[in-house]
C-alpha cells in the first residue's frame, strides 16, 4: 500500500523511480478508507534528505500511511529552501489540538551538547509531553531517543571519547515481541554518535525493556512497558552511502575521524560500500506500524485518550 504525500513533495518524484508506491494527496482523497496518520518531527538539516529516507522505510507496509511534516522552529535553514519549508512543514501550534496514530521524531546534529543548552529544547520537550495523549505510538531516532530517556526517564547519556560510526553486529532478546517478528537472531544497524547510553541503566529501569543490543554499540532496541514509545539508538533509515558521505565531510574538516566500521570493503575508503541493513530497517518500521500503531489505535482518532495498548 502507498504512503500519502503532498504532489509536489521532492521525495515523489525519487520515490517512484524506485518503484515504491507513492499516493499524491490528491488521488487519496477519492479512497474509502482512512489511512494511518503519521507525523514526522524532522530535526535533520537537510530536510529533504532525511524525508525520502524515512519515507522509504514507510512506503513498505501494507498499510496506507498519511504523512504530515512538523518543524520544531521557523527559523530560517541554512540546508533547506524557505519554501520547502513553508509549503511542506507544520508548526506545533497548527497541530497541536490534533491526534496522531504515529509519531516519529528523527535524530539531530548536536554531538555533545548539554541537553539544557539545546535552543529548542522546551519545545521539544513540550512535543514529548504531547505525544503522550495525542499519539498511540512514538519513534524516537538516535539523539531524540536519547532526549527523550533524559526528559521522560532521567536516564543521562554519556559522552564518548571518540565517535563510534560504522555497522554493528545486533541480536535480538524477548523473540516472542510482535515488534521482533521475522527478525534474524543476528542483524546489521549503521550507527553514527558521540553520545552512549549505559545499558545496565536502560535495563534496570521498570519502565522500559532491552528489544536489540550490540556488543559494540550497546542498547539498540528500547521499549517502554505499554509499547507506545520506541527507541531506536541507531540509523536503520541510512541510505549505503549516508556513513560514507559523513565520514568525507569529517575528514575534509580536518576532524580526523575513524574509519568506519565494517562499513567500506577491506575499511578501505576508496571502495564503495554495500548495504547490508535495508531489510531489518524495513521490517523494523513495517512491524511498528501494524503491530504498535494499527492493532492498536482507534478508528476514531477523537477516542486516542481513553485507550492504552493491547487492551
Amino acid at each position: 500500500m502507498p504512503i500519502n504525500i503532498p504532489d509536489k513533495l521532492p521525495a515523489k518524484d525519487e520515490l517512484q523511480e524506485e518503484n515504491i508506491f507513492v499516493m499524491s494527496e490528491s488521488r487519496a482523497l477519492s479512497q474509502q478508507i482512512r489511512p494511518m496518520k503519521v507525523l514526522l518531527l524532522n530535526l535533520m538539516p537537510n530536510k529533504i534528505e532525511t524525508e525520502t529516507q524515512i519515507l522509504r522505510l514507510l512506503a513498505n507496509t501494507p498499510l496506507q500511511v498519511d504523512v504530515e511534516f512538523l518543524r520544531i522552529h521557523s527559523n530560517i535553514s541554512k540546508h533547506t529552501p524557505q519554501d520547502h519549508m513553508n509549503d511542506f512543514y507544520r508548526d506545533f501550534e497548527d497541530i497541536k489540538e490534533r491526534n496522531f496514530d504515529g509519531l516519529i521524531i528523527t535524530g539531530a546534529p548536536l554531538g555533545d551538547v548539554d541537553f539544557d543548552d539545546v535552543i529548542y529544547w522546551e519545545k521539544i520537550t513540550a512535543v514529548f509531553d504531547w505525544s503522550t495523549q495525542h499519539v498511540t505510538s512514538t519513534l524516537f531516532l538516535c539523539w531524540a531517543a536519547h532526549a527523550a530517556f533524559y526528559h521522560l526517564y532521567d536516564i543521562k547519556r554519556y559522552i564518548r571519547e571518540r565517535k563510534i560510526a560504522g555497522v554493528f553486529l545486533h541480536h535480538r532478546h524477548q523473540s516472542h515481541d510482535p515488534l521482533l517478528r521475522g527478525f534474524d537472531d543476528d542483524f546489521w544497524v549503521p550507527h553514527s554518535r558521540l553520545a552512549q547510553m549505559n545499558v545496565d541503566e536502560l535495563r534496570a529501569h521498570p519502565d522500559l525493556d532491552i528489544l536489540a543490543d550490540s556488543t559494540e554499540a550497546g542498547a539498540y532496541l528500547v521499549v517502554s512497558k505499554d509499547r507506545r514509545r520506541l527507541f531506536v539508538l541507531g540509523h536503520p533509515e541510512y541510505n549505503v552511502t549516508t556513513l560514507g558521505d559523513e565520514f568525507k565531510r569529517d575528514d575534509t574538516a580536518g576532524l580526523n575521524p575513524d574509519v568506519p566500521n565494517n562499513y567500506f570493503p577491506a575499511d578501505d575508503p576508496l571502495q564503495a560500500p554495500k548495504g547490508c541493513w535495508r531489510s531489518h530497517a524495513n521490517l523494523l518500521v513495517s512491524n511498528w506500524l501494524n503491530y504498535y500503531v494499527y492493532q492498536i489505535t482507534p478508528f476514531d482518532l477523537s477516542h486516542l485518550h481513553r485507550r492504552t495498548p493491547w487492551e
